[in-house]
Parts: structure tokens; C-alpha cells; sequence
């Protein structure tokens, strides 16, 4: 008899192990499925690690597991080079778990996610060309990155935002100098000097401050505009020809509000 049992249990046994996985985890818990998912994440098996999160917050949308599924589901999209449904996902979070201890996780996620969002992007920031390219992807890197840091900056995500912003700020003020400076050659003088003012009022304090004063004096010089390009040379003066960053975030005033 207990020979006939162990050949029953054996069978049973073999029949369960051929079972298709979507049988076996029919009844898994929240937990089971949450494990299953970051070990496939683990295993760099994103595409797979997607989609047990998508399981598990289907069958149990609520629960620390879920909202740990959403956070997970994000980094995984952002290392399949996925940035919207990783950017939904975060706004998810950001939306429906703000008192989350996570929280700030969320919105860094959601800054890197637009900020590898574009590898031709990603090769222009680090060395050439993102002024040649849309910058909405940037902008928004950039925006997501400023927000954590106002609402949480002591999180321990804040020193990599902030290096990751400035890196977008110098990109951005590059690609509005070449907009401003293209005016400038064209002869849309007022257009050129909107530019750049845009540059000093937003990225005060990249290397394209400097450029953007001296585009200013030129499209004032053109104009006739003798005070104000006169103001504008002084800014660039008092710093001896270096970078106007120091006196332009000087009292937290603009260029022109600076010499009034």
C-alpha cells in the first residue's frame, strides 16, 4: 500500500511540475508574485519582470506590494529604453501614493526616465550636439529632477539630481544660445535678446550665460539701443570675461534688475 502511495504522490507530483506557469501561479498570493517578479528583475529579465508586476497589481491593486509592482514596472521599462509607460507609471504613483515614504523614488525615476529617454539625446548631452535635437524630453528631465529636489532635498536621490540637472541645464542653455544667435545673424534683433534673456532667467549658472550677454550687446547695438546694450556689457565686464553666473544669481536678481 505505501508503494502505491509513493508512486501516487510521485505521479501527482510530475503532473504538477508540467503545469504551465500561468496554472501554477493562479492562486499565488500577492507575495509569490511580488517574489517572482523581482527575481525576474534581478535577473535583468525586464520584459518578464513587466509583466508578473502587471499580474500581481491586477489580481491585488492594493497593498504595499503593488505600490513596491509600480516603482519596480517603472525601472524595469526604463532599462527596456521604454520611458512612457515608465513615466505613466511613476505618475501613477506620484498621484495615487503622495505620503508614500517612496515617494521621492518616484520622481527621480520619472527624471531619469525622460532623461535616457533618447539615445541620440544622450550622446549629445554627453559631449556634441542636444541643441540640434527636441529638448521636451530634457525639459522634462529637467522639471522632474527641480521637483524632487523642492519637495524632498534631503532625499538620498538629491546629490545625483542635481548633477544630472545641471548637466541638462548646460544642454538646454547650449541649444537656446544656437536659437539666439541665429536670430542675431538673421537680423531679429528683439527675438535674439528674447533668447537670451531666457538663458539668464533659467540657467543662470552654465557657461552659455556668458555667450548670451554678449549676443544681448550685439542685437542692442544693432538697434541703436545704446543703454541697455551698455547695461548688459557691464554685466559681462564685471566679471572680467569669465562666466556672468556669480553676478546674475547675485541677490537672486536678473541682469537687468541688477543695474536698475
Amino acid at each position: 500500500m505505501r508503494h502505491i502511495l509513493t508512486a501516487f504522490l510521485l505521479v501527482t507530483l510530475a503532473a504538477c511540475s508540467s503545469l504551465p506557469e500561468e496554472d501554477k501561479q493562479k492562486n499565488a498570493s500577492a507575495e509569490q508574485l511580488y517574489t517572482a517578479a523581482k527575481a525576474k528583475l534581478d535577473d535583468k529579465a525586464y520584459d518578464g519582470a513587466i509583466k508578473q508586476y502587471e499580474k500581481l497589481q491586477s489580481r491585488y491593486p492594493y497593498g504595499s506590494y503593488s505600490q513596491t509592482a509600480l516603482l519596480e514596472m517603472a525601472y524595469a521599462y526604463i532599462k527596456q529604453g521604454e520611458p512612457d509607460p515608465a513615466i505613466v507609471a511613476c505618475d501613477r504613483f506620484i498621484k495615487e501614493f503622495p505620503n508614500n515614504p517612496r515617494v521621492d523614488y518616484a520622481w527621480y525615476l520619472k527624471g531619469l526616465a525622460n532623461f535616457t529617454a533618447e539615445d541620440s539625446a544622450l550622446k549629445s548631452l554627453s559631449g556634441t550636439d542636444i541643441s540640434q535635437h527636441e529638448t521636451i524630453m530634457p525639459q522634462d528631465s529637467f522639471n522632474a529632477f527641480k521637483e524632487l529636489l523642492a519637495r524632498y532635498p534631503t532625499s538620498q536621490y538629491a546629490p545625483d539630481a542635481r548633477l544630472r540637472m545641471q548637466f541638462l541645464a548646460n544642454a538646454l542653455a547650449k541649444h537656446e544660445l544656437l536659437i539666439a544667435d541665429f536670430y542675431l545673424r538673421r537680423g531679429a534683433n528683439l527675438a535674439a535678446v528674447s533668447r537670451a534673456q531666457d538663458i539668464l532667467t533659467l540657467y543662470p549658472e552654465t557657461p552659455a550665460s556668458r555667450d548670451a550677454l554678449l549676443i544681448m550687446v550685439k542685437a542692442y547695438d544693432a538697434q541703436g539701443m545704446t543703454t541697455l546694450r551698455d547695461d548688459a556689457q557691464r554685466v559681462l565686464d564685471a566679471n572680467g570675461g569669465a562666466t556672468s553666473a556669480t553676478v546674475l544669481a547675485s541677490g537672486k536678481k536678473s541682469w537687468w534688475q541688477f543695474w536698475k
